[in-house]
Parts: structure tokens; C-alpha cells; sequence
């Protein structure tokens, strides 16, 4: 039996079991046909309530046990999102609208985050302090408890698996909330995983839902940190309910990055780095090239060429036909991307490809003549949408940059990588890129941004024993102690 054969799961919640929820169900759409392939049940505040009691039961038996077990279940998992990597793969294309290429890096990244969050239970969890007292001081990491994971519709494996993982290796249990519009690729293809993976029962939960169940898991009491990706709108609200309740938030949230293209840059490759910066999966990418700062020397023939690979780019259904670009999400999102695009042009923008569509499917755009009153400029546009502005100098690349309230990932293209790295020394964000575009992710790597493209680096490698772990301070003395009264 395949592994996401949907009489598993159809229509239902994983609440210590596959369970009929009282929520009912919602359908699973593609965007690209907009065919009804399955359906996903919704769980309820009484679920979220009852996942939680049995997690908090269960996570106490799974951190107890021998740190080599819960390796060997990260190990097993990895092992199986490589075995049944195709099925999930077609999932993926068929629920997000991603071409197969992207659906492929998601499993792949999927296995490494198994095999590294594997690694995490062999790294050293604390330090021997020195201490004025006739006693051994130390510091030692502990699990958190139980882990809220609320994750986004568009890279929805790795958004997922990336926080789940490496949790369940440190001892927690977790709750798992994906977005309804990838509930399977982002929920239940990673309950499934683990399930066949021998992970113990209750110590992972599915519980697909709205604002609403996200809301109720940040706010439920046994749930101690909340793992949030998604957009920095919803992430403060995430953040301030999370603060009431005095609860971690660790957040990665939306970005507006700009690609700086210096006078010396090779134009033939920076087209194809930008249109890849831009244009990958839709621009539905935290990351996504938002803004490029092009040099005024090269601009013209940078826009020009950039253009040309938006224009000769293939949109369409990937579950059907080759196609560089698939759908955007829903409706809703497509409305929002060509609203931004129309609102530039007529605020004095100029079109140089794009800006049309059919269906869900977004024409890649070049917008050029972007000011600071250029609504796609501005805004995170989450969209096909490459918005292209002029500087004249270092210093002025440099105020364009920083000119935004996001921080997460910058990329300069340059012949002088020492420049670079100065130039980048002088943008604050989370993630740099030499002479790449800004979309770049790895396993291993600590992944996160700066003011409201989030909290820090708090996902991938040894970031991931502070964001899922506490510290704990113990002394032991040889003897009991003796005080004055």
C-alpha cells in the first residue's frame, strides 16, 4: 500500500489516532485545475486540548528513553522520505503548484533535516561552570515539553519537517498545524513518515485548521514554545499571544530581499541568478528577490536581458506539462500580487515584461521606474514580480538596502568578493549570499531574519538546540549542606 493512500487518512486528524474530527472536513484543491483530489479533517479547540493532554503524557517517555532510539527513528524517517520520495513528490506538484524540480529539493531537504536532527542527540548539551561553593556547577539542556509547529502553504514539507524534526530528536513531543491548503504535503506525508518510522504513539499530533486552531495551540497550556513560519502579519499576532502566555516564539517571517548587481557583475548570469531570485516558484518564497538594485552603468542592459528570460518563460499545470512556473495559490493571493503590480504602474511604474495572467497562472513580471511610493517596490509581493531600481554609488546601494522594515536575506553580484562582503557587512539581515541570489536554504545552516522578517536565526544545525531545548543550572555537593539557621 502506498504510503499516502488516502483510506489512512481521508477526511480525518491525527488526535492520538487518525480520528473523524467534530470539525468536519475540508476539501484539498489544486490550484492549477482546481479538482477536488482529497479531503483533510479540521480539528477542533476540544482536539487541540486533547492532543496536547496526551503529548505532554507521552513526551515524558520519549525524552526518558535512550537518546539512540529517538535517533534511529530521524534516521529511519530520512531513509523513508528518499523511499517514497516520488508519491510525495506528486503531491506536492499536484497541492502547491510546484514544478517537479521543487518538489524534488523538498524531499530531499526533507531526508537531510531527519538525518541531522539525528545528529543533534550526540552534541554536547551543556558546560561545567566554575563556582565559589565546594560543589560541581553545571548546565545542561533539557527538552522543552510539548512543541507547537504552525507552517505555511508554500515550501510545505521542508516548513514543517524542518521544526518537527529536529524537536523530536531533542526529546519533545509536537503538534503539528500545517496550512489547509497543503495539509497533505505539509501534515500528513510527515505524520506518515514517522508513523512508518516507528515514532511511539502520541508523541506526534496532525491537527490541519484556520487562525482559529493556531490561535488555541499558542494559547494551550502544555504547549511551552511555538515554531511559526508564515507572513510577519500573522507571525505578530502569533508573537503577542505567545507572550501572554509567557511562551518562546520563534518566528520566521516574511522578507522584501534585495539582490545588489555592481557595475563589474557578469549581466548573462546575473539574468538568470535574478530570474531564479525572483521567479522561483512563483516568487512564493520568503526569500524571493524583492527588490534589485542595479547599478546605473548595466541597468538598461540588465533589465533588458532580465526581460527577455520573464518573456521566454514557460506557465502552466507541472502535474501536466514542462513548465518553469505553476499557479499562484488561490485566488485571493493572485488578486493581491496584480493589485500591487497595477497600483506601481499606474503610480508611475513601467512594465518591461509580464504583468498579465490566465487562471491562477501569473505572467513572470519586470517592473523598472520603482520609487518608494511603487507599492511592489515597497511590499512583500510574494509574487512572479521582479521590481527593478537604479543607484549610482556603494553609499546609495547601501540607503536602497536598508530601506525597508525586513532583514532576511540579501544576495550582491560581484567580480570583487572582498567588496562584497564589505558591502554586506553594512546591510542588516539574517542570511547573505556572494555573488547567488537570495533564496538559498541548507540543513545544516542556522536560517532566519531580522526585525519583522523575524526573530534570528532559529532553525537549522546547533540553532536548533536553543530554539527547542531550556537550560537547566544544577550544583551536586559531596555532602549536604549546612547553613547558619
Amino acid at each position: 500500500m502506498a504510503l499516502l493512500d488516502s483510506t489512512h487518512w481521508s477526511g480525518k486528524a491525527v488526535i492520538g489516532q487518525w480520528t473523524t474530527t467534530a470539525g468536519g472536513t475540508r476539501p484539498v484543491v489544486e490550484p492549477a485545475t482546481g479538482d477536488i483530489l482529497e479531503s483533510i479533517g479540521l480539528a477542533t479547540a476540544e482536539d487541540v486540548a486533547t492532543a496536547a493532554e496526551l503529548a505532554a503524557r507521552a513526551q515524558q517517555a520519549w525524552a526518558r528513553g535512550p537518546y539512540t532510539d529517538r535517533a534511529a527513528v530521524l534516521r529511519r524517517a530520512g531513509d523513508l522520505f528518499t523511499r517514497h520520495a516520488e508519491e510525495i513528490q506528486r503531491w506536492i506538484v499536484r497541492e502547491s503548484g510546484s514544478v517537479p524540480g521543487k518538489a524534488e529539493f523538498e524531499t530531499t531537504i526533507a531526508a537531510q533535516e531527519c538525518y541531522e536532527a539525528a545528529a543533534l542527540v550526540t552534541r554536547p548539551l551543556g558546560e561545567v561552570l566554575p563556582s565559589a561553593e565546594p560543589r560541581l556547577s553545571l548546565t545542561n539542556r533539557v527538552p522543552a515539553g510539548v512543541v507547537g509547529v504552525i507552517a505555511p502553504f508554500n515550501v510545505p514539507l521542508v516548513l514543517g519537517i524542518r521544526s518537527v524534526a529536529p524537536a523530536l530528536a531533542l526529546g519533545n513531543a509536537v503538534l503539528l498545524k500545517p496550512d489547509l491548503r497543503t495539509a497533505v504535503s505539509g501534515g500528513v506525508a510527515i505524520m506518515r513518515i514517522f508513523q512508518e518510522a516507528g515514532l511511539p504513539d502520541n508523541v506526534l499530533h496532525l491537527l490541519p485548521g484556520g487562525a482559529d486552531t493556531g490561535a488555541t495551540l499558542v494559547a494551550t497550556p502544555q504547549v511551552r514554545v511555538i515554531s511559526f513560519t508564515g507572513s510577519t502579519a500573522a507571525g505578530r499576532k502569533v508573537g503577542a499571544a505567545a507572550a501572554q502566555h509567557l511562551k518562546r516564539a520563534h518566528l520566521e517571517l516574511g522578507g522584501n530581499s534585495a539582490l545588489i548587481v555592481l557595475p563589474d557583475a557578469d549581466l548573462e548570469r546575473a539574468a538568470s541568478t535574478a530570474a531564479w531570485g525572483s521567479f522561483f516558484h512563483q516568487g512564493q518564497v520568503c526569500m524571493t528577490t524583492g527588490r534589485h538594485l542595479v547599478h546605473a552603468d548595466v541597468a538598461q542592459e540588465y533589465v533588458e536581458r532580465l526581460a527577455h528570460k520573464a518573456e521566454h518563460l514557460t506557465v502552466g499545470n507541472p502535474a501536466k506539462e514542462e513548465v518553469a512556473l505553476g499557479p499562484i495559490i488561490d485566488s485571493e493571493q493572485l488578486n493581491k500580487v496584480h493589485g500591487l503590480v497595477t497600483a506601481s504602474v499606474e503610480s508611475g511604474a513601467l512594465l518591461a515584461a509580464g504583468g498579465t495572467y490566465r487562471d491562477l497562472f501569473y505572467r513572470p513580471t519586470v517592473i523598472t521606474n520603482v520609487t518608494d511610493s511603487s507599492p511592489a517596490y515597497t511590499e512583500e509581493v510574494f509574487g512572479p514580480v521582479a521590481p527593478v531600481r537604479v543607484f549610482s554609488d556603494l553609499e546609495e546601494a547601501v540607503a536602497l538596502a536598508t530601506a525597508t522594515p525586513y532583514g532576511l536575506s540579501l544576495g550582491i553580484l560581484t567580480a570583487d568578493v572582498m567588496r562584497g562582503l564589505e558591502l554586506a557587512e553594512r546591510v542588516p539581515t539574517g542570511l547573505v549570499h556572494i555573488n547567488d541570489q537570495t533564496v538559498n536554504d541548507e540543513a545544516v545552516a542556522p536560517f532566519g531574519g531580522l526585525a519583522a522578517s523575524g526573530t534570528g536565526a532559529r532553525f537549522g544545525g546547533s540553532a536548533n538546540i536553543e530554539a527547542f531545548t531550556e537550560t537547566r543550572w544544577t550544583t551536586i555537593r559531596s555532602a549536604q549542606a549546612v547553613y547558619p539557621f
